[in-house]
């Protein structure tokens, strides 16, 4: 069977429970997540193989990040031990009117401050079908961005499709930065991943007729913006997800994949948002393992769309839903009913 293999930044995630303020908390839940672990274990729960990637402090919660990703069935074998500190963030999620908020406390990392050469990628992608990484591991430290070159060289050189959710985070480095930094990878992505605006931050491609603020989506005009991308960079396909906030609580939420010239548009789906974070990563995820599966265009992105509605209806970040479950949805049982 094929096997992802995934690459960057884990973190420990601490929130209030339900929709509490930080303001307001005594107590606060604690779960393990980040950009290419999500991916990493949304294809593992769909049953197929996928290792994750990074390194982490070697004190306990190093040790919990590596029993988490293998309680869900991820290979953790390749995980690096060292450096000062995991990372942390805090989610307060929003309801209604008022927005989820999540606060980095991640400088100086394990991952963050790991040097070229500390990877043995060979050894990495033995075995391997399809690598993927995010634009939040470049923006960690230039020895990062260096990694992830040597991630993308090795893995085109071993035969592997490569894919690069860009994943633009305002906190971590300017539009500048990420564009001159993001460029060169991605002329050895395959399939690039965006969500409605990190086109237009990272390299000034903009969807005319949409107002992300607003929750205004002009769907047709993501086609030019995919074209614009495969052009640009030579990626064989363009995944977009497609937004519409109509509060914190309910979103319309879709996809698109560009391939061959040609934009499929999966159905949109009205979602009571339980926890948006991770959202994008789950359908990362769902595509991943779709194309990597074989499945044409329009079935992958319906897929990828399915899989990433189910998990706004989770606690935390990770997509805990089978593939039995997304097929189903695929197949128009959006009902709720209870499963007996």
């Amino acid at each position: 069977m094929h096997k992802v293999v995934t690459f960057g930044e884990i973190m420990m995630r601490l929130n209030p429970a339900g929709y509490l303020r930080l303001s307001q908390a005594d107590t606060l839940e604690v779960s393990y997540a980040g950009g290419e672990a999500n991916v990493a274990v949304a294809v593992a729960q769909m049953g197929m193989p996928a290792a994750f990637v990074t390194k982490v402090p070697d004190n306990d919660l190093g040790e919990n990040v590596i029993r988490e990703m293998r309680r869900w069935g991820v290979d953790a074998s390749q995980i690096r031990k060292g450096g000062p500190r995991l990372g942390v963030y805090f989610v307060e999620k929003g309801a209604s009117q008022r927005a989820s908020k999540v606060i980095y406390d991640r400088a100086g990392s394990s991952i963050a401050l790991a040097q070229p050469g500390e990877f043995d990628w060979k050894a990495i992608f033995a075995g391997a079908d399809w690598f993927h990484f995010t634009g939040i591991t470049p923006a960690l430290g230039d020895g990062c961005a260096q990694l992830c070159m040597e991630a993308v060289l090795a893995a085109k050189a071993a035969g592997l499709t490569v894919s690069c959710d860009l994943n633009y985070r305002k906190k971590l480095w300017s539009r500048e930065k990420a564009g001159a930094v993001m460029s060169p990878l991605m002329s050895h992505v395959d399939v690039c991943i965006a969500n409605e605006s990190d086109a237009a931050d990272v390299f000034g491609i903009q969807a005319a007729h949409s107002d992300v603020e607003a929750g205004q989506l002009d769907t047709a005009a993501y086609e030019d913006v995919a074209r614009q991308i495969s052009e640009r960079f030579g990626c064989s396909r363009v995944a977009i997800t497609l937004r519409q906030s109509i509060s914190a609580s309910v979103n319309v939420w879709g996809g698109m994949l560009y391939e061959g010239g040609k934009a499929h548009f999966s159905p949109s789906y009205t979602v009571q948002i339980v926890d948006r974070v991770g959202g994008g990563d789950s359908f990362a995820g769902g595509l991943v393992y779709a194309l990597n599966s074989g499945y044409d265009a329009q079935k992958a992105v319906n897929f990828a769309a399915a899989a990433s509605c189910l998990k706004h209806t989770l606690e935390h970040d990770f997509n805990l839903v089978s593939l039995d479950e997304v097929l189903s949805l695929m197949g128009g049982n959006a009902s709720g009913r209870v499963q007996r």
